[in-house]
């Protein structure tokens, strides 16, 4: 049987998360995997080529275990324990997100474009602003 390490260390040398207790946490809350298998234990153990599966806030990430961590140095020696295997986040077609939201005609207050607008109109039309 080869090296094996708590899931937990190894998430902290592998620098996905702040602390051991924060990957406790991870672990014990279900939402990393081994090979498929969903744990619930910052015990289990992981070894050189499993594929870990991390349920983060706002992502998922995909990792193949290369080698297991002896301390929680620099990123860069972090990225030697992983392979990334998360597959791309898909890019925005949709060119309408990027506009500001139209506002209905007359609905709310002016806007700065509008007053002048009307400031220049009151002005052709003799009136006092």
């Amino acid at each position: 049987m080869g090296e094996c390490q708590r899931i937990d260390k190894w998430l902290f040398f592998a620098r996905v998360v702040k602390s051991r207790s924060l990957a406790a946490k991870l672990a014990q809350a279900g939402r990393v995997r081994v090979n498929r298998g969903k744990i619930d234990q910052a015990s289990s153990q992981v070894r050189e080529g499993d594929v870990l599966t991390i349920t983060l806030d706002r992502r998922v990430l995909v990792y193949r275990v290369l080698d297991l961590g002896s301390r929680r140095g620099p990123a860069s020696e972090a990225r030697l324990l992983y392979e990334d295997l998360t597959p791309p986040a898909p890019a925005e077609t949709d060119k309408t997100a990027a506009l500001p939201p139209l506002r209905t005609q007359g609905a709310g207050r002016p806007t700065k474009k509008e007053r002048r607008a009307i400031g220049k109109l009151r002005t052709d039309f003799g009136e006092p602003i």
